[in-house]
């Protein structure tokens, strides 16, 4: 029992120690935290107080720097506002200099006014001295005077406005042959279609003589039928391997020639064959002839072209003229004088349809006499052409006069296709032969060495042996073989005539 009791105090002893133990080591604790915070709060304060003062200092900083940038802007202020007060002066100054100058320009002008008032005050008595010195010396009023000068200066006039008037006249006849002469080379140079010319020959090759005795037949019948079927005119002579075809009519030539060939290939040659292939021939050319005039009315653009007039285009393929295509002609002229109306302001339709249907009356199935711008004009007309085509056409070779400028254009345009270098075999043959007439004239004449037609014949180079010919002499040459192209040839336009004297020095370095 005294055991329990004592263990019992020793355990309350023991937490009593234990619980002073740990108050005093609160309290120890307690005074060191005590401590700590107010060595904090000592060190916030003394922070606290360095920050104010350097809060402070700036601040008085940036007031000092306010005050000495408005001290800076004031005096600038003050220095823009002296600058301007100086200006102001000087051009008050300025302003009372010039006043001063224009005062004395005023006195000035009024002194010369004053004076030129007394010199034409001076002036017109001495002019109404001088009138009436002059009546009295001419013996004339002054009215008489005046009306005479006029009269003359009138005449004078009229004499200069002559003179003036012919300057002009000559002056626009160059220039518009300068101007139809630029409008027809564009013309032609525009033109795309190709120059060529076509030789036509009506003949037949044979693969060898014994088939002319074929075509021929027993007793002639072959070739009777054959020529009663086309009416052409079969000539079968000594010519090797050829028959010759002749007819007034291209179509039916042409005909007699394809079917001939189909029947010559065939081989079986008797009549009933002859009207079957004939026939057959003529189909076919109709249908060509109908292509031929519906392409080139397609190719110009016309659209209202009736039927009848399309086939008689069309026959113009199958015929020539000077061995030019007529078909082809008649197109390069449409083309050509719708370029040209272009040019020079006409109707380019009307131009192009005169100068397709120009020579339409050489495809025209007539017996008439008449030629065949008469038969073409009256085709026209009846197929109710516009009146200025069928004056186009009437008027191409100057049968009638040329009532509207499309007939002219279209004049010119068929001389231009005509008379081109190889459209014809004839315009080519004459153009040739004066070619060589022209360098034969000046390989005539003494010290001429050579001679050289250029520019289609509109001059002529002549080189000359210096040591034969002078200067004065190469003179006298040119002059003599311009008199004998005048004398002896027919040409259009002008041709120079130039004569080239060279000395050459040849040397050889060995």
């Amino acid at each position: 029992m005294a055991t329990v009791i004592i263990s019992l105090l020793c355990f309350v002893a023991g937490i009593a120690i234990g619980f002073v133990c740990r108050w005093i080591y609160a309290k120890s604790k307690l005074t060191s935290a005590e401590q700590t915070a107010q060595r904090i709060s000592e060190d916030a304060v003394s922070k606290a107080e360095a920050q104010a003062k350097e809060i402070e200092l700036e601040t008085r900083d940036k007031l000092l720097q306010e005050q000495q940038q408005q001290e800076r802007e004031a005096r600038e202020r003050r220095f823009e506002l002296q600058k301007s007060e100086r200006r102001l002066l000087q051009k008050e100054e300025n302003l009372e200099h010039r006043q001063q100058e224009l005062e004395a320009v005023k006195r000035q002008l009024g002194e010369r006014d004053a004076a030129l008032s007394a010199k034409e005050k001076e002036a017109e008595e001495m002019h109404q001295t001088l009138t009436s010195e002059l009546e009295r010396v001419a013996a004339m009023t002054r009215e008489e005077a005046k009306n005479a000068i006029i009269e003359e200066m009138k005449k004078d006039a009229e004499h200069d406005g002559q003179v003036y008037i012919n300057k002009i006249e000559q002056e626009a006849q160059i220039q518009a042959d300068k101007v139809a002469r630029d409008i027809i080379v564009t013309s032609i140079q525009r033109l795309a279609t190709e120059v060529s010319g076509e030789i036509t020959t009506a003949s037949v090759s044979l693969p060898s003589d014994e088939m002319k005795g074929r075509i021929i037949g027993r007793e002639g019948r072959n070739i009777r039928t054959l020529e009663t079927l086309t009416g052409v005119d079969i000539i079968i002579d000594d010519t090797p391997e050829a028959v010759v075809i002749s007819c007034f009519d291209p179509v039916r030539k042409e005909i007699a020639r394809v079917a001939l060939e189909r029947l010559v290939q065939d081989g079986r040659i008797h009549p009933a064959r002859i009207e079957e292939m004939v026939n057959k021939v003529s189909k076919e050319v109709g249908r060509i002839i109908v292509d031929e005039g519906e392409k080139v009315v397609f190719d110009l653009g016309f659209h209202n072209m009736g039927p009848e007039m399309i086939k008689n285009l069309g026959r113009l393929h199958f015929r020539t003229s000077y061995g030019q295509n007529v078909l082809l002609h008649s197109k390069e002229v449409a083309i050509l004088a719708g370029m040209i109306a272009s040019e020079v302001g006409a109707d380019p339709e009307i131009a192009k349809r005169g100068g397709l249907l120009h020579d339409i009356g050489k495809g025209a199935e007539t017996e008439s006499e008449a030629n065949h711008a008469e038969l073409g004009a009256e085709l026209a007309k009846r197929l109710g052409e516009d009146p200025r085509v069928v004056n186009c056409i009437l008027s191409h070779h100057n049968d009638t006069e040329p009532t509207c400028p499309e007939a002219v254009i279209v004049q010119v345009a068929d001389a231009i296709s005509a008379a081109r270098p190889g459209a014809r075999r004839e315009s080519l043959d004459n153009y040739i032969k004066r070619l060589e007439s022209l360098e034969n004239i000046a390989k005539g004449f003494e010290g001429v060495d050579n001679a050289f037609a250029i520019q289609a014949g509109r001059e002529l180079r002549i080189m000359v042996n210096s040591d034969m010919v002078s200067d004065e002499n190469a003179k006298k040459i040119a002059r003599g073989i311009a008199d004998r192209i005048e004398a002896e040839l027919r040409y259009p336009g002008k041709i120079k005539v130039t004569i080239i004297r060279e000395t050459r020095v040849v040397e050889y370095a060995k």
